[in-house]
C-alpha cells in the first residue's frame, strides 16, 4: 500500500465542517483585509499597477501588504491575508457562490496555508519569504473549495501549486516592491494550480517531503505537520500598527512604559528576540518602507507621538525623529528569544524603569475586539482616500453581506 503524503492528510484534514462562529471570524479577517487593500489604493504600487493591464480586482493581491498593517500567523510568520481574499471573491464571483460559501473557503485556505508554513525551519525562514513559499498551497486549497472540486482535485492543485512556490528574502536588502509581488504571484499561483485541477491537469503528491521536494530544497528540518481540531484562522494575529510585527512587541512595551514614565526621555533600551533585530535593526532608515522596519524608529515615534500612526513612518517623520533614534539601543534576550516563535516579546527599559511584554497586542492572548478591528479597518480607508460612507458599506458588506459579488464590484470600483 502507498504511503499517505503529508498533502493527501492535508486534504482530508481540510473537509472538516465550517461552524458559524468561524464564518464570524473569517469576516472580520475579511474586513481587516479589505481596509488594507483601501489604504493602499494611492500608494506607488497602485499607481504603478493602474498603468498595467491587470484587472482591477487582481490588484488587490498586491496592494493588502503595502502598509505592512496585514493579518499574520505567529509561528507560521507568515501574512495569509494578502494571498487568502483575492482569489476567494475572485472565484466566488465567478462561480456565483455565497457568502457563507466563500467564507468557509477562506477558512480552508487559511488553514492549508498555515499549516504548511508551520512546518518550516529555521534555515527556511533565514532565506525564504514564507508567505511566498506557503501562500499558493493556501490559495489553491481555497479555490478548489470555492468550486467543490473532487479530494483527487485537490491534491492537483496542491501540488502544481508546490512545485512553482518560492520567494527569497533578498528583497529586504534593497528597496523593492518584490514583497507585493511575492503575494500576488503566490495568490495567482494558487489559483491558476486550482483552475487547472478543473481541467484535469495533475500534480505531484509528494511535492512537500519528496526527494525533490520543497522540505528538500529549503529545509534542513522540517517540523511534523499538524491537524488540530480548531481552525487556525483563530490563532491568527491583527496588526494593530504600521510596521513590520517584529517591532510591535517592543511598541506595546514603550507605550505601556511612557504610560507609567509620563514621558519616555533619555536613553531607550530595547531587549527582543533574535528575528526582530535581524529584520528591524535600521538605525538610520531612508524611506518608508525601510522605517517600518525600524525598531528604532518605531521606539522614537512612541517617545515623541505615542501610539504610531501611518504618517509617523513618513519622510517627513523620519527626517525628524533622528536625533531620538540615536537613544535607543537593541539588544537580543535569550529568555525572549526562547519564547519565540510562539510568543513575541520584548522587554523596554527607560530611566532605570521595565515593561515586558510576553505577548503582543492582536495576538489570541491578547486579542483586539471587534470594535478595534472595524475603527482600524475605517482608519486604513480613510487613509487610502475613501470616504465615510464608501467605508460604512465596505463594514457592512464584509460583517453582514451575502454576496461575494457585491464585493468584487466594490472593490473594482475602489481600484478602477
Amino acid at each position: 500500500m502507498t504511503q499517505e503524503s503529508l498533502t493527501e492528510k492535508l486534504a482530508k484534514h481540510l473537509t472538516l465542517r465550517v461552524d458559524e462562529a468561524t464564518r464570524t471570524r473569517a469576516r472580520l479577517h475579511l474586513l481587516d483585509w479589505l481596509g488594507c487593500v483601501a489604504g493602499a489604493r494611492e500608494s506607488k504600487v497602485a499607481a504603478l499597477l493602474a498603468k498595467s493591464h491587470i484587472c482591477p480586482v487582481e490588484t488587490s493581491s498586491w496592494l493588502g501588504n503595502v502598509l505592512e498593517m496585514d493579518d499574520i500567523h505567529r509561528t507560521a510568520i507568515l501574512h495569509p491575508g494578502p494571498v487568502i481574499w483575492q482569489p476567494v471573491i475572485d472565484a466566488a464571483e465567478d462561480a456565483g457562490v455565497s457568502m457563507d460559501k466563500a467564507l468557509d473557503s477562506a477558512v480552508r485556505g487559511y488553514e492549508a496555508m498555515v499549516a504548511v508554513g508551520s512546518t518550516f525551519d529555521a534555515h527556511h525562514y533565514a532565506h525564504y519569504h514564507p508567505t511566498a513559499t506557503a501562500g499558493a498551497f493556501g490559495a489553491a486549497a481555497a479555490v478548489v473549495s470555492i468550486h467543490s472540486l473532487k479530494p483527487n482535485q485537490l491534491l492537483d492543485a496542491l501540488g502544481n501549486a508546490g512545485s512553482t512556490t518560492g520567494g527569497l528574502w533578498q528583497m529586504r536588502h534593497e528597496a523593492v516592491m518584490t514583497k507585493q509581488f511575492h503575494t500576488a504571484t503566490a495568490a495567482q499561483n494558487g489559483y491558476f494550480a486550482a483552475f487547472m485541477a478543473r481541467s484535469g491537469i495533475t500534480g505531484p503528491r509528494m511535492i512537500l517531503e519528496g526527494p525533490q521536494g520543497l522540505y528538500a530544497a529549503t529545509c534542513r528540518s522540517p517540523k511534523p505537520m499538524e491537524y488540530p481540531k480548531r481552525w487556525r484562522i483563530w490563532d491568527v494575529s491583527f496588526k494593530p500598527w504600521g510596521a513590520c510585527r517584529h517591532a510591535h512587541p517592543a511598541i506595546d512595551a514603550a507605550l505601556e512604559l511612557q504610560a507609567l514614565l509620563g514621558k519616555l526621555d533619555g536613553e531607550i533600551l530595547v531587549e527582543t528576540y533574535s528575528d526582530a533585530i535581524t529584520f528591524c535593526d535600521n538605525l538610520n532608515p531612508k524611506t518608508v518602507h525601510q522605517a517600518k522596519f525600524s525598531l528604532q524608529h518605531a521606539i522614537a515615534v512612541v517617545a515623541v507621538s505615542g501610539a504610531p500612526t501611518l504618517a509617523d513612518f513618513e519622510p517627513a517623520m523620519i527626517n525628524k525623529l533622528a536625533k531620538q533614534r540615536a537613544k535607543v539601543t537593541l539588544r537580543e534576550c535569550k529568555d525572549i528569544s526562547a519564547r519565540y516563535p510562539e510568543h513575541y516579546g520584548a522587554r523596554v527599559t527607560c530611566n532605570k524603569q521595565v515593561v515586558e511584554m510576553i505577548d503582543t497586542l492582536g495576538d489570541p492572548e491578547r486579542p483586539m475586539s471587534e470594535a478595534q478591528v472595524i475603527d482600524k479597518a475605517r482608519a486604513l480607508m480613510a487613509w487610502g482616500g475613501l470616504s465615510k460612507k464608501q467605508a460604512d458599506k465596505a463594514v457592512k458588506l464584509a460583517l453582514e453581506g451575502d454576496d461575494p459579488a457585491a464585493i468584487y464590484k466594490m472593490l473594482g470600483k475602489w481600484l478602477g
